[in-house]
């Protein structure tokens, strides 16, 4: 795999147009094994909303090809290679769906919103501590200790998610246009 990413997928040019010319935000995804994906799409979709998959080549993200406004990207295998990547193209505005604190940090810094898979909105004045949580984890973790994961995925985690996204991502849904 060559060690940029793969633009697989060229999104409809005429919703991406009237995304940006409306001065709508972008929905980016961090697609790594993200359990909300198809409602992101969805939900994006269904408002004219550009949205953006990134992952690495084992996400399968090419059953999504065939989706107007949906745009592709693979990156590189690297551990963090999505989050850089889409940490390297989000614009203030744009909303960013992750399960990554550490994402979540760059987003924000970079003036976007970050929107957790159970619906949970990322804060800058909450997010250090969030980092410093799963620091502290981390280090119980490489000492041999263990420490909690997160609890399954539940409907009403589902139903938070798009609730927030919904709001997040401001207008209401558009009519689809003529054919």
């Amino acid at each position: 795999m060559a060690s940029e990413a793969r633009h697989c997928v060229s999104m409809d040019d005429r919703v991406a147009d009237e995304t940006r010319h409306r001065g709508g935000p972008a929905l980016f995804v961090d697609a790594d094994a993200c359990p909300v994906l198809s409602a992101a799409i969805g939900i994006a979709t269904a408002r004219r909303v550009r949205i953006t998959l990134v992952a690495n080549h084992t996400q399968n993200l090419g059953r999504f090809a065939s989706r107007a406004g949906v745009e592709i990207f693979e990156v590189p295998g690297g551990s963090d290679a999505a989050d850089f990547w889409i940490a390297s193209h989000v614009e203030a505005a744009d909303v960013v769906v992750t399960g990554d604190i550490g994402l979540a940090a760059m987003v924000l810094g970079r003036g976007a919103r970050a929107l957790g898979f159970r619906g949970q909105e990322f804060h800058s004045a909450t997010i250090d501590a969030a980092l410093l949580v799963r620091h502290e984890e981390k280090k119980v973790r490489r000492g041999g200790g263990r420490t909690k994961g997160p609890a399954p995925l539940t409907d009403e985690d589902k139903e938070r998610f798009a609730a927030a996204l919904k709001r997040m991502l401001g207008a209401p849904p558009l009519r689809p246009g003529p054919s």
